[in-house]
């Protein structure tokens, strides 16, 4: 018996890419149900066939039951299937856990709440999201949110063979990337809400000192910590910790994307060109790739350094030249940030990334790199501050003073961007018409004029005739302006609020540790722990300490430079705007006779 599917969301079909348009409610016969990379092939009622992403269908089942409780969309069914009863059990316990924390689309939500009392649960310390597990993303009706929001917490690639890196994952992965570019609608907030549990789940902690899982507690009470190959130092500057700079900085240019195929033509992607300026050797890669980069980068150091996501993936219109043309320039200043961070422009993973040099390279690094278990808040046992321990509570202030700043400026730039956001609508809609209406109307009026047949008035209809085209140019000026200067003052900012939506979770990580060394005397008391444990547990959250005030330093520098350089050419761009017209109006006003 053929299986029916209903559908849950509207997709509509790229044009020349074997898809097949659906509308919500509609019930479709599935011929495929995995083709790979996220996609089944259907058949609607009309007979047309044509791939349709797996996660906008249901399972209808025979029986008229549910297949899961859970749900039964194709993606979960082949999820559920793949997992082993425990897991799937402790997944489930996981996912309500994050919810209670994670719920809302404020990723300061949870840290102002806890503001005035404790930041984790009175039933132990394992409640409290820690690290980058907990960073996820902020969906705010926003022109530039479709790019730099902060999305689910990532739970680790799928156990598999390499085939599993073949998948096209420039196809619909997690429902909460659906965005269109305007904003999120009614459907796309739905699809996000709907896969909420399945996307951010995490076995939650045990209680402390009892653990199974890696986290905050491990580091802090692991007897002897490992002697890590890689170091990261931490010295002492002018303006307090600092990370060490490396010699000499590179860049990464992105350019060059070109369109490819797989699966006999059926699916489509677009690969950019690699290029790192200390080598000037180019490497490839597709969409897909620098999202698995990102997942490594936030996995491995999401606990001690902000990591913001990627420019979101999108099912309709990626091969459009426009969309294109923004998406690779959103991937150059998320390559170039990178570039510029002294811990991660140095990583193992990021270096292998720009300069692998064959396909069994590339697979042996990636191997290497998802089974690295100096990940999450591991990663400050390999920090090394050259510098005495911090007391308890400096380390509680400095973690407070950068919650502060960090939620302050967090406000400061969703307020710039809210204010940008209406200031390109009406400098693109109402007030180039406004412009437009004033020319007509002077034009309008020199014809009125002309028909007078007096003789003597043709200079001054000239002039009212040219003054009326004069302000048609403006409104076309006034059009095109915010692409100028606006664009790069909004895309600056969208790139730190995906920064500032990362600190919640880093500063809860924090926030948890210096609450586990608050407790252990109660804990050397009941002799649960030792005291050399105790100290230990000091020595490890000062470690902790000064990764945080070293990467606030890093982050304040580029904060400046940014934005001494971007409103500067927010301003330049102003003035030569405004002196155009200026221009114009002078040279309109220079046409009208002297009386």
């Amino acid at each position: 018996m053929a299986t029916k599917a209903r559908v849950m969301y509207d997709f509509a079909a790229e044009p020349g890419n074997n898809e097949l348009t659906v509308n919500e409610g509609e019930i479709i016969t599935i011929t495929n149900p995995d083709v790979g990379g996220g996609w089944l092939v259907g058949r609607n009622i009309k007979g047309e066939r044509g791939l349709v992403p797996t996660d906008y269908v249901e399972i209808l089942p025979s029986d008229g039951k549910d297949q899961f409780s859970c749900g039964n969309s194709v993606a979960d069914q082949a999820f559920l299937d793949s997992l082993s009863a425990s897991t799937a059990q402790a997944s489930s316990s996981a996912a309500s856990n994050n919810h209670q924390v994670g719920s809302g689309n404020d990723p300061w939500s949870a840290w102002s709440a806890s503001k005035s009392g404790n930041w984790e649960s009175s039933e132990g310390w394992g409640a409290q999201p820690e690290g980058a597990g907990a960073q996820r993303n902020t969906n705010t009706p926003n022109n530039w949110d479709t790019a730099f929001g902060h999305p689910q917490a990532y739970q680790g690639p799928a156990t598999g063979d390499d085939d599993d890196w073949d998948e096209d994952w420039d196809g619909p992965k997690s429902s909460s990337y659906f965005k269109d570019s305007e904003s999120a609608d009614a459907g796309g907030a739905q699809r996000g809400n709907s896969r909420a549990s399945s996307s951010s789940m995490k076995i939650p902690l045990n209680k402390f000192p009892g653990f199974a899982k890696p986290g905050t507690e491990q580091y802090l009470l692991a007897k002897q910590l490992a002697k890590p190959k890689e170091k990261i130092p931490i010295i002492v500057g002018d303006y307090g910790p600092m990370w060490v700079y490396p010699t000499s900085t590179f860049d990464c240019v992105v350019a060059d994307p070109r369109k490819g195929s797989k699966m006999y033509g059926l699916k489509s992607y677009i690969e950019y060109q690699l290029t790192p300026t200390n080598t000037n050797r180019s490497v490839n890669h597709r969409y897909k790739h620098f999202d698995w980069l990102y997942e490594r980068l936030l996995v491995k150091f999401g606990s001690a350094i902000p990591i913001p996501s990627l420019p979101d993936k999108q099912v309709t219109g990626r091969f459009e030249e426009e969309f294109i043309k923004m998406r690779m320039e959103r991937l150059q200043a998320w390559m170039t940030r990178m570039c510029r961070h002294p811990v991660i422009s140095e990583s193992e993973v990021f270096q292998q990334f720009l300069n692998f040099r064959d396909e069994k390279e590339w697979k042996t690094g990636k191997r290497k790199a998802e089974r690295d278990e100096l990940a999450g808040v591991m990663i400050f046992s390999t920090m090394e501050p050259e510098a005495p321990d911090l007391d308890l509570v400096e380390i509680e202030q400095k973690c407070e003073a950068v919650g502060k700043f960090t939620k302050a400026m967090d406000d400061g730039v969703k307020e710039l961007l809210t204010v940008g956001q209406e200031h390109w609508k009406r400098c693109t809609g109402p007030l180039p018409k406004e412009y437009q209406k004033i020319g007509k109307a002077l034009q309008s009026l020199a014809t009125v004029f002309s028909s007078s047949g007096y003789q003597g008035e043709t200079d001054l209809n000239d002039a009212i005739t040219e003054a009326g085209k004069t302000y048609e140019e403006i409104a076309s000026l006034v059009a095109e302006q915010p692409k100028k200067d606006l664009h790069f003052l909004m895309e600056c900012n969208h790139e730190y609020k995906g920064f500032l939506g990362c600190f919640p979770d880093i500063i809860g990580t924090h926030k948890g540790a210096i609450e586990k060394v608050k407790e252990s005397d109660k804990l050397v008391a009941t002799s649960k722990i030792t005291l050399q444990d105790k100290q230990n547990m000091v020595k490890r959250v000062s470690i902790m300490s000064y990764a945080l005030q070293a990467e606030m330093n890093h982050f304040h520098s580029n904060r400046i430079y940014d934005y001494n350089s971007v409103i500067r050419l927010y301003l330049e761009q102003q003035v030569q705007f405004y002196e155009t017209i200026a221009e114009k109006l002078r040279q309109a006003l220079s046409r009208f006779p002297v009386m």
